[in-house]
């Protein structure tokens, strides 16, 4: 069966086309990727202005035509925080349906959350015991917890990248007093959200997925042997602390030329990477394990499992 993923997110209108069945693990065959930055778009109300309408249609437009010639069965086609938040999010996706077909399902913060958990947990399999997920999205931060294929415990902080960036890190590259209070808020935010995982066990594995850890892992962490699937990436907390001050004196545009941060990150990577550290600091985390699937794979995942 050959599968669509359409995620529409803070960051990115991106299409996966895999090949998948039930028993198995989806095999990537195409992957087409439209930068937006909506949160660019919003104005102070909330509301995303028509050039960023405009730009996520002619984003759904095209995703939609790429799936087509490659002859899909289902499309899955979904939005995150993005648009469930924006102002005016439910009329966009009114009219998102109306000018091109595509009838975008918006995920809840704690769906996000539970879905890349699956894709985590089927990654690393039952072996890897109980999970501590980190996520981070554009407009988002998903924390969860547990020991089955969903967590006990799915958290989504207002603390995502692109979110992070247009709130705190006006200046380009940001003044170090933005990053200090960038820092102090995240630590307040995520103060309040470890009380909701201290009745759960430590954590026998980290992980940390999403894009924006992926880049920062590329550049900080380190690569070992991994056990059947390929070598492990590894990042360390002292690692990104030793790497976010040097992103932050470095211009957005000047940012690609190092391993690992690509255009599409460019601009948000310090203030995920600042999240980031500030996350593993409130759960008391040294080091975490960087998963290759993350929320569309999840989206995979339930599919198949439903039609079992």
């Amino acid at each position: 069966m050959r599968l669509g993923v359409l995620d529409v997110g803070s960051n990115t209108v991106h299409l996966l086309v895999v090949d998948a069945h039930a028993g198995a693990a989806p095999v990537p065959m195409v992957s087409e990727k439209s930068v937006l930055r909506l949160m660019r778009y919003l104005t102070p109300d909330g509301v995303i202005t028509e050039e960023g309408a405009t730009a996520v249609l002619r984003a759904v437009q095209n995703a939609a035509d790429v799936a087509r010639r490659h002859s899909i069965d289902e499309f899955l086609p979904f939005a995150t925080s993005a648009l469930r938040e924006a102002a005016n999010g439910r009329e966009l996706l009114d009219r998102v349906k109306r000018e091109t077909g595509v009838d975008l399902q918006v995920l809840s913060g704690e769906d996000e959350a539970r879905l890349t958990f699956l894709a985590s947990r089927r990654w690393y399999g039952w072996s890897a015991e109980h999970i501590l997920l980190f996520d981070i999205g554009g407009g988002s931060l998903e924390i969860t917890s547990g020991a089955n294929e969903y967590p006990d415990v799915a958290l989504s902080l207002p603390l995502g990248a692109g979110r992070s960036t247009i709130s705190f890190l006006h200046n380009d590259p940001p003044l170090p007093e933005q990053v200090d209070a960038l820092r102090a808020h995240a630590a307040s935010v995520l103060a309040e959200a470890v009380g909701e995982f201290a009745a759960l066990p430590a954590p026998h594995h980290v992980v940390g997925s999403s894009k924006t850890i992926r880049s920062l892992a590329r550049l900080a962490g380190s690569t070992q042997d991994g056990v059947g699937s390929g070598d492990r990436i590894m990042l360390r907390r002292s690692q990104l602390d030793d790497w976010v001050p040097r992103l932050a004196k470095i211009p957005a545009d000047a940012r690609p030329a190092l391993p690992g941060i690509t255009a599409d990150r460019t601009f948000q990577i310090v203030a995920g990477g600042i999240v980031l550290s500030e996350a593993m600091a409130a759960f008391g985390v040294r080091e975490l394990e960087v998963s290759p699937w993350a929320l569309r794979e999840g989206i995979i995942l339930r599919y198949l499992d439903r039609l079992g």
